[in-house]
């Protein structure tokens, strides 16, 4: 069923509810899934709203032209997107390929409804199994010594598909601040840790150092600040003093492949809304 997702951040105050379902009534909207959510400590209000599209007079730049007094009346951060319009999704990776994998099966079964125009790499070892889904693969290598030529051409691409998001499938490389300027909020990671612990490089063998008894992985918006932007989704497996490094490997492998996966379908879905790099998630 098509919807229109209209999704609202706005300082919080009395009647922005009947506001919004006043609206929509007048327009004889069916409306088909409803989150809210009251920050009492920052003040602000969020909210996500399904509507069925064939219950509206109008298609979606009516939509907009008809809702924006209401929200300038509310001082609204506000988008509204149609559910049919898939989203164009850059896949980029290195050379492990457990997330990559997870993501293209789930696309090739339908599970996420997007289009992957293409895959960005920095080695050219997974071209096969990308090529064998029918998706074209770039291989741009990046010089150690100097890495702006390669993030010039990855910057290139991204804009040629015109990409809605990209997601790090265990990129490994650092993006530049300008690149993450460029597509804030749009750049989805994937952390192997639970986030803010261990940060950087190894983190399942600054765990295992640790002696924790829980491992997990985060994915988050990229920002210019290494492992700080706002966190999507995450998950944890539990681990004893028996476990190696290697098995923690092994075991967080699987917990990064189910949270990259739900963040990116939460992301396709506009149920992430992010207000001063915190996430609030209608899952």
């Amino acid at each position: 069923m098509r919807t229109f997702r209209l999704v609202i951040a706005c300082p919080d105050r009395v009647g922005i509810v009947a506001k919004v379902s006043n609206f929509l009534a007048t327009y004889n909207g069916w409306i088909t899934e409803a989150s809210h959510h009251s920050d009492t400590h920052s003040g602000w209000f969020f909210m996500r709203h399904e509507i069925r599209a064939d219950s509206l007079p109008f298609d979606l730049d009516g939509f907009r032209q008809a809702f924006s007094p209401i929200a300038n009346e509310f001082s609204m951060e506000w988008r509204v997107t149609d559910s049919s319009v898939r989203k164009r999704v850059v896949l980029m990776a290195s050379r492990e390929s457990h997330c990559l994998a997870d993501l293209l099966h789930r696309w090739q079964s339908g599970d996420l409804d997007c289009d992957i125009p293409c895959v960005i790499a920095n080695h050219d070892d997974l071209r096969g199994m990308v090529e064998w889904h029918g998706i074209p693969y770039y291989h741009v290598p990046v010089n150690p010594a100097d890495k702006q030529p390669a993030f010039d051409e990855v910057t290139r691409l991204i804009d040629e598909q015109s990409a809605d998001a990209v997601v790090l499938a265990r990129y490994m490389q650092i993006l530049p601040p300008a690149l993450c300027e460029k597509f804030a909020q749009r750049v989805i990671n994937i952390h192997h840790s639970f986030l803010p612990s261990f940060v950087g490089a190894k983190p399942y063998h600054q765990a295992a150092k640790r002696g924790v008894k829980l491992i997990g992985a985060t994915c988050h918006y990229v920002t210019e600040e290494l492992d700080a932007g706002p966190i999507i989704e995450q998950d944890v497996a539990r681990v004893t003093h028996g476990d190696s490094p290697e098995e923690m490997v092994r075991l967080g492998k699987d917990v990064e492949r189910r949270v990259l996966a739900r963040g990116l379908r939460f992301h396709l879905e506009d149920r992430v809304l992010v207000h001063d790099n915190k996430t609030v998630v209608f899952a």
